[in-house]
């Protein structure tokens, strides 16, 4: 809880979640709190929250209940912080086996001996074997300088003594088979001076009480792997599997971070991106489905999920493909959910559709358009307001429209429509009727329909003519017809 829930996060919970639902097992949250100086106030809630909009809420771990924060099952606590005496005891219990020490050294000290190191030819010095015992700790110190300091009450840390000679190995789930030398992994710090654990020691011994039997993670997580693997060597527990899934990058193919873009995953739902498309994105990030399929629900990626197809390369975050992603979504909701939802966006910008006993109507000719719903009052708002048309719009080289052939064009419009009676007044009727028109003039179909449409709704984007004047009306139509070659003038 360091902040607000991370995109990169959120499609690590994603997967946990798939393959927890797969197994017919629970879905557990914890919070790993022990770095107290980075914890943000208010980060649980708007994790649990966030959670919640994904559908992925907890089956076990903290909860949100009635906006306060509680837990739920039997493993718990949930909360790092409230479990400071289970880590102090396994701490303590490395110890008394002499698999850890205590080191005494300041961050002065410490730093000394890096600048040292340096300077003797190290480019990366750590705390190690091979240096130990030239610093103040439980393997250089005597029994009675040591027992002096703790009488005195010397601040210290709790180090993992690693063996140089070691070699560190497993299977990832994703990578394959791992391995590393002793000699490459610091004696790393397991219990702070303030009694927190580091991550290291706390996941570690939380994964094995909770029965957690696979570690899903991102791959910044790699370099800490030894550690964790020694550290179940050392309690003498069966390790679990683990699985490193690949980083999230830029186009650049730097790092996601905020100098290039929004990272928060509340950004993306602020932005009024759908669930179903941000969750079926950040699925395919890094996860291949082994077909061309590129849309799934979160029933299809339940079942067609495995680590098996997740690549090793960074995947690419690419907010072109998120928003085409969302418009596929979009046209997938139902019409009348569709309604439901720009139904008060469009009447907070447009008051004259409270009334609109047509609103579903014109709704459905936006949604194959549509992005966002927040782009639906100007994209229906030319059905309740007239629009402002000008020569600029009516006229286009694309459809091949000269400035000098719009009124001509317009009034040939009007000419062609008035005749046409109310009941007839319908899009198939007047498909038939302009593109006989068409024919007979010798024009090409833009040149006819775009000046149409343009006039109708002063867009240059939108539902096609037929479909407008339709819903628009006849009188409404000429009108507007009327009012465009008057701007024309």
């Amino acid at each position: 809880p360091t902040g607000y829930l991370h995109i990169g996060s959120l499609r690590t919970v994603l997967y946990c979640y798939l393959i927890a639902k797969q197994t017919n097992d629970h879905f557990i949250l914890r919070i790993e709190d022990t770095d107290q100086e980075r914890s943000v106030e208010g980060a649980v809630e708007n994790m649990l929250e966030t959670l919640h909009w994904a559908g992925m809420d907890p089956d076990e771990g903290p909860i949100l209940e009635n906006g306060t924060v509680v837990e739920k099952g039997d493993k718990g606590p949930y909360v790092q912080s409230k479990r400071l005496e289970i880590y102090a005891e396994h701490a303590q219990k490395l110890l008394s086996e002499g698999k850890a020490y205590r080191a005494f050294d300041t961050p002065e000290e410490i730093e000394q001996m890096r600048e040292d190191e340096r300077k003797a030819g190290n480019p990366a010095p750590k705390y190690d074997a091979s240096n130990r015992m030239r610093m103040k700790n439980d393997l250089s110190l005597t029994e009675e300088e040591t027992k002096e300091r703790l009488d005195r009450g010397d601040p210290f840390v709790i180090r993992l003594k690693v063996d140089p000679e070691a070699r560190i190995g497993c299977t990832d789930k994703i990578r394959g088979k791992m391995e590393f030398k002793g000699y490459a992994v610091d004696d790393t710090i397991l219990l702070k001076s303030d009694g927190f654990p580091t991550y290291h020691l706390a996941s570690v011994i939380d994964d094995h009480l909770m029965d957690i039997d696979l570690v899903l993670r991102g791959e910044e997580w790699l370099p800490s792997l030894p550690k964790h693997i020694l550290l179940y060597e050392a309690f003498g527990w069966e390790m679990p599997q683990f699985a490193h899934v690949p980083l999230l990058l830029n186009k650049d193919k730097s790092k996601l971070s905020k100098r290039q873009g929004d990272v928060a995953a509340i950004d993306y739902i602020e932005k009024g991106y759908l669930r179903e498309a941000l969750l079926n994105f950040l699925a395919l990030l890094g996860w291949n489905p082994g077909t061309t399929d590129e849309i799934f629900s979160m029933e299809d990626l339940i079942k067609e999920f495995s680590l098996e197809r997740i690549q090793k390369a960074g995947a690419i975050f690419d907010t072109e493909k998120l928003d085409w992603i969302q418009g596929q979504w979009m046209r997938r909701l139902p019409l009348s959910e569709f309604t439901e939802r720009v139904k008060p966006i469009v009447i907070d910008a447009i008051p004259e559709a409270v009334e609109d006993p047509d609103l579903e109507a014109k709704a459905a000719l936006i949604q194959e358009r549509i992005t966002f719903f927040h782009e639906a009052p100007g994209m229906l708002s030319y059905y309740y307001r007239e629009p402002e048309v000008g020569m600029e719009l009516l006229a286009s080289k694309k459809q091949k429209v000269k400035e000098e052939q719009v009124p001509e064009l317009l009034q040939m419009l009007v000419k062609a429509l008035e005749p046409v009676e109310e009941k007839d007044w319908h899009e198939e009727y007047l498909k038939e009727l302009l593109f006989k028109l068409v024919e007979e003039k010798e024009l090409k179909n833009g040149q006819v329909l775009w000046p149409l449409r343009a006039a109708l709704t002063g867009l240059p984007f939108s539902p096609g003519a037929f479909e407008v004047a339709t819903v628009l009306g006849k009188t409404v139509t000429m009108e507007r017809l009327r009012a465009a070659i008057e701007n024309c003038k």
